[in-house]
């Protein structure tokens, strides 16, 4: 049977998270249609080994790996989206923000600065006065856990 190596491009499902055991994202699920042509969630992810398009560790278990293998990978955070950054955590007066806007705590905001460029940020504080954002990845300092499964080398 054939191994994927570096340079193949492949199709898998996978399932990530959390070391706590919560799922933030998965191509497969118990219902799998067993489509590749749909919008379901459960459309294998496509990707080229050692392009960087996925995980890098993720990408190196495939290596390897025969259409129908499994396998469990580890990434730290340092491979994944960083370590958190208290600097990424920031106030601003309300009234630079429009004032239609309702912010409430946990609400996902584009903001752009003077050089137009755009971050998204959490709304994690809102007072009468001021608004306190997070642009850190949500996933920031996690250590993230990939059940992998090679569906096709294509």
């Amino acid at each position: 049977m054939a191994q994927a190596k570096k340079g193949d491009r492949v199709k898998i499902r996978f399932t990530g998270k959390l070391e706590d055991g919560t799922v933030f994202d998965s191509t497969a699920s118990d219902n799998q249609c067993g489509c590749d042509d749909c919008d379901c969630e459960e459309k294998p992810l496509e990707l080229v080994i050692g392009d960087a398009e996925f995980f890098i560790p993720v990408e190196e278990a495939l290596v390897s790996m025969a259409p129908g293998d499994k396998k469990t990978v580890n990434v730290p955070s340092d491979d994944a989206f960083g370590d958190y950054d208290g600097e990424y955590v920031f106030t601003i007066e309300r009234t630079q923000l429009p004032k239609d806007l309702q912010p409430e705590v946990g609400m996902e905001l584009e903001l752009t600065d003077e050089d137009d460029q755009s971050v998204v940020v959490t709304v994690v504080e809102v007072t009468d006065k001021t608004l306190t954002f997070d642009a850190n990845h949500p996933l920031a300092g996690e250590n993230l856990i990939f059940d992998i499964e090679l569906v096709e080398i294509v």
